[in-house]
């Protein structure tokens, strides 16, 4: 009696599958990197523009919010737009129109009309991560997509670090933020041409993809793992303690990303240059924060940890190293310590990408997107507010002592919603 070899099945006929998946994470990998340059560059071009515009701290605020008004608030049209016709046109057309708008920031010629072009870049940017969400379902086995939400996660304070880096390089080699933003904008819309060719809605119409491929991501799980039992509903106390932790943790990071690049200027007395270079190893920091947490928390959950206890545990010395950070910032004179002390604020900060984790474990299955959609509106909500606020603290005090200790109340209040959050028990399938 013979005995069929795994080299005799179907799938090992047809050959090692292709890795087309992992391009195509790639180039959403860049399109997230990308995103985030062209969203910091208003950030690392202030202090110029300020100048040149005679803009007030207040103004400056509202500028660096105005991206978030139609960023917040297109969040669940984008998502609706995404499963009408697919993230492939919404990734690539949307990653044109924003580099158009960022095109279109290099002509402004004061406040309002520099305003426009932000709202314009919030809404073009608007559906990138939903999409690459929704890729990851079309495109990853079960058993890769939470390497790929990480992955995805990640490129943002990367592109975050990137951004800082490229956009003074270019103001300083233009001797102009303008060339610079068209210089940016004009690589974006390229960015959008590659995606269109390369993204497909559907892995059975990539001519690259085999079919052992196809049959590697529609496949299920290899062994037995723990999972979270759904519950039969969205209990009031982790919703509240969700919105909490998620508003008060994108409070700090979108105040670090808008208003950072200014505190180093101006409170630290950094060029251009060293302002880049700054930026860049602080949100390295962050990146590598990301990708730490997710691959540490899974590691644990793997070794029989109960998920409440790791995820309590990492968010809350998440938030309280951060607390702890923004307290002793004031003290420190030497401007390397204080890039120091930022670097390692943020590697602890994101941490909190394990919050994108959650909405699978708190809500039941039809309601899991729904979930998601308000905690992502409930973040870049925090976008809106953080800049102006901000700018009038800084306005109102003349001073970032004020605005740091606010960052530390919001750290407190982000441990404060973490410890509000009920999981429910685990169960072997």
């Amino acid at each position: 009696m013979s005995q069929t070899s795994a080299l005799d099945s179907p799938i090992s006929a047809a050959g090692a599958a292709t890795t087309v998946r992992w391009r195509i994470f790639a180039i959403v990998f860049v399109v997230v990197i990308v995103n985030l340059i062209d969203r910091t560059a208003l950030s690392i071009a202030m202090p110029t523009i300020g100048r040149e515009f005679a803009l007030s701290p207040a103004m400056q605020g509202v500028l660096l919010s105005a991206f978030f008004w139609s960023y917040a608030l297109l969040q669940v049209p984008g998502g609706w737009l995404i499963d009408r016709i697919g993230p492939r046109a919404m990734v690539a057309g949307g990653t044109v129109l924003w580099g158009i708008f960022q095109s279109l920031a290099a002509f402004a010629t004061g406040g309002i009309s520099l305003l426009l072009t932000r709202v314009g870049l919030g809404a073009a940017e608007a559906p990138v991560f939903p999409a690459g969400a929704k890729l990851s379902a079309i495109w990853l086995s079960p058993d890769e997509r939470g390497r790929g939400a990480v992955f995805m996660d990640s490129g943002a304070p990367l592109g975050a670090a990137f951004g800082g880096v490229i956009i003074s390089f270019l103001i300083i080699v233009f001797h102009s933020w303008r060339l610079a933003f068209l210089a940016a904008g004009i690589a974006t819309i390229l960015l959008g041409w590659v995606a269109w060719r390369y993204l497909r809605d559907d892995p059975a119409t990539h001519p690259a993809v085999n079919a052992a491929e196809r049959a590697h991501i529609a496949g299920t799980r290899a062994s037995e793992t723990i999972v979270v039992e759904a519950p039969s509903h969205i209990a009031p106390r982790s919703m509240a303690g969700l919105l909490v932790g998620r508003m008060s943790w994108a409070m700090i990071n979108f105040g670090l990303l808008t208003w950072g690049p200014s505190y180093l200027a101006q409170a630290r007395g950094f060029d251009l240059k060293q302002m880049g270079y700054a930026t860049f190893v602080i949100f390295l920091s962050g990146a590598a924060g990301s990708l730490f947490a997710g691959f540490t928390a899974d590691a644990l959950l793997a070794r029989g940890w109960q998920r409440s206890v790791v995820y309590k545990a990492m968010l809350g010395l998440s938030g309280l190293a951060t607390l702890c950070a923004f307290i002793a910032l004031p003290n420190v004179d030497d401007p390397a310590g204080a890039v120091a002390i930022l670097a390692a604020t943020l590697f602890f900060l994101y941490w909190g990408s394990l919050y994108w984790s959650l909405p699978t474990v708190l809500a039941p299955r039809a309601k899991v997107g729904m979930l998601g959609g308000i905690m992502n509106f409930a973040g870049s909500s925090s976008g809106i507010a953080v800049p102006v606020i901000t700018g009038a603290i800084l306005q109102f005090t003349g001073a970032y002592f004020a605005v740091l200790m606010f960052f530390a109340g919001c750290a407190a209040l982000y441990v404060a919603g973490t410890l509000l959050i009920a999981f429910p028990g685990s169960a072997r399938q």
